[in-house]
């Protein structure tokens, strides 16, 4: 469910990236405003109400989303890829994903601001990914704590 604060900056998102306001692109961006971190299509679908758009539209929808920078897909899991704001850490900033291999859940490691990378003559980067896994604190105490007995 969505917040009129939400409702108001994913209108504000469109404005700026010249997208039409329509009610499923304000319902998904407004989804991932109000969500913790970066979300599937089927999560997006499943935030907002029983009466959005259908998979199908979602997908039409991220497509144009991603096409004008204004979300980004975050990191790929078993073939699902996850999808984030591109805008939630201001113009270009590229910030970590960690995922733990004991809980398999995705962290968004935003302490780390990391510096887009200056290609090399005739490349040009639209944006970067940076991927990293181990265990998260809460698997590493819980394995602390197993082998302490």
């Amino acid at each position: 469910m969505s917040t009129s604060n939400s409702d108001k900056r994913a209108k504000e998102l469109l404005s700026k990236a010249k997208l039409r306001r329509t009610k499923q692109r304000v319902d998904i961006l407004s989804a991932l405003l109000d969500g913790r971190g970066p979300m599937s299509q089927e999560q997006i679908s499943d935030a907002i109400d029983g009466t959005g758009p259908n998979k199908a539209t979602v997908y039409r929808a991220m497509e144009s989303l991603v096409g004008k920078g204004v979300v980004h897909r975050a990191f790929e899991r078993n073939g699902t890829c996850y999808f984030e704001l591109g805008d939630r850490f201001g113009d270009r900033q590229c910030h970590p994903h960690f995922t733990c291999t004991e809980c398999n859940r995705t962290h968004c490691l935003t302490d780390f601001e990391v510096p887009m990378v200056k290609s090399q003559k005739g490349f040009q980067v639209s944006h970067q990914k940076i991927e990293l896994e181990g265990m998260c604190p809460r698997c590493a105490d819980r394995q602390e704590d197993e082998v302490s007995l």
